[in-house]
């Protein structure tokens, strides 16, 4: 049972290449310090890239008695190479090799996840470019509210997901520092040029306490953050699938690749892919608070809780890229089925602000007072069962004497979102300026 609770290896093998790695950097150094024979250096550098090469084609075979990965690759370069193996592990810890390793891993996901979020971003790009003009209902509290393209709707999720990429990368900007060479917790009394092993891992340079090297884990911690709000963004998106792709909304048709049918109703298509992004956020959430409680109450430096600090941080990368990858998917195969979303954004009132603007602007009446007399308008339109653009100028008159024809330049929903020019607004010409300059910043990071 001590074997059980105390064996790793189950779940931090995956991080079998940062393992070698820092080991490949760390006899380096070695060697050249002349802290280890050159000769000797050379023949573990060799059994490591032999290591690797075994571990890549069989996988990491698990052994409790061994613990974990970094005891594991020892082991396995000793039988590879003989005694000289135990050379290896002069001048450093299991504290800092596993913090390395762990950075390492960490770093590698974020790398993946802001790629990932790239080409998401991408394919938004490319549906909003096709849809710059399509008109659907804005809403508010899930009412419709003013009529927007979907163009800017999907690019609004472009925003957020650029947002997101942020976030990832300066966690990796705060976390690009090396423990190795700080060993259990006070540092080492060889000669190490901690530099060396800094740069040749890519990072850029060494931590700077030894204590706090190997007994923090704030750098996952960012890392889980910035997952668990880029996967809120995701759940949004995948709600918003959800609804549209319900019959009574039935703005959106999802391909058969991203959904699927019912064991019993065969004219189902259930937008599960969606669902299943909208659940994995909780989860992703949840691995934050239970890093976040591992580490809350540690003293300095190292504690055998830390050794929990991985399963948490697999699995929300696990599902982070489910989720993106699912999203990607998902709206560059949609069908938006633009007639319901236009037919929507007609039958919801969604120009009566625009005709209290046109009050204010062409009448000089008061917001308040224009917003009264639009009110009025609404109700007469619903009490005839009309849209408010099919109101004879008879009855806005009515209503109020100083509306005039000119109000119908502004009512219908194709004349409301062409006249949103603000910088961010909903305007076709304003779409395509956003998209354009996406594209630009897309090109100078690629």
């Amino acid at each position: 049972m001590m074997r059980e609770i105390n064996a790793s290896i189950p779940f931090d093998k995956r991080m079998w290449q940062q393992d070698l790695r820092g080991s490949k950097a760390h006899v380096a150094m070695l060697g050249r310090q002349g802290i280890v024979g050159a000769d000797d250096a050379a023949t573990i550098s060799a059994g490591l890239d032999q290591v690797a090469e075994e571990f890549a084609a069989n996988g990491v075979p698990e052994d409790l008695a061994l613990e974990d990965i970094h005891m594991l690759s020892e082991s396995r370069l000793a039988a590879t190479i003989g005694p000289v193996a135990g050379r290896l592990h002069t001048a450093r810890s299991r504290n800092d090799q596993v913090a390395t390793d762990f950075r390492l891993w960490v770093r590698d996901a974020i790398d993946q996840a802001d790629a990932a979020l790239g080409a998401l971003q991408d394919a938004l790009l490319a549906r909003a470019e096709q849809h710059a003009d399509s008109v659907m209902p804005g809403f508010t509290h899930l009412q419709v509210a003013q009529p927007v393209t979907l163009g800017h709707h999907l690019m609004a999720y472009f925003e957020m997901f650029a947002r997101d990429r942020s976030r990832l990368k300066d966690a990796r900007a705060r976390m690009n520092l090396c423990p190795l060479g700080s060993a259990a917790l006070a540092g080492t009394g060889f000669n190490l040029d901690r530099e060396a092993t800094a740069h040749a891992l890519g990072f850029d340079g060494p931590t700077r306490n030894s204590l706090d090297s190997v007994s923090d884990r704030d750098f996952a911690l960012d890392y889980l953050t910035a997952a668990a709000q880029c996967s809120l963004h995701l759940s949004r998106l995948a709600e918003e699938f959800v609804i549209w792709a319900s019959q009574p909304f039935g703005f959106v048709a999802l391909s058969d690749q991203w959904s699927t049918g019912s064991s019993i109703m065969p004219q189902k298509r259930n937008p599960d892919a969606a669902e299943l992004v909208r659940g994995h956020s909780g989860r992703i959430s949840g691995a934050l608070v239970s890093l976040m409680m591992t580490m809350k109450g540690l003293p300095l430096a190292y504690s055998k809780d830390m050794q929990d600090d991985k399963p948490p941080v697999f699995e929300a990368h696990d599902l982070l890229g489910l989720s993106i990858a699912a999203m990607t998917g998902m709206v560059e195969s949609a069908t938006f089925r633009l007639e319901r979303m236009r037919a929507a954004a007609e039958a919801g009132f969604s120009t009566a602000t625009d005709l209290a603007d046109w009050l204010v602007r062409e009448g000089g009446i008061p917001f308040r007072e224009a917003h009264h007399i639009t009110g009025r308008a609404v109700a007469k339109a619903e009490a005839d069962g009309i849209r408010l653009d099919q109101l004879p100028i008879a009855a806005l008159q009515e209503i109020d004497a100083r509306i005039d024809e000119r109000v119908y330049g502004v009512l219908s929903v194709d004349a409301s979102v062409n006249s949103r020019t603000s910088f961010g607004g909903t305007a076709p010409s304003r779409v395509r300026a956003a998209i354009a300059a996406a594209r630009k910043g897309r090109e100078e990071e690629a």
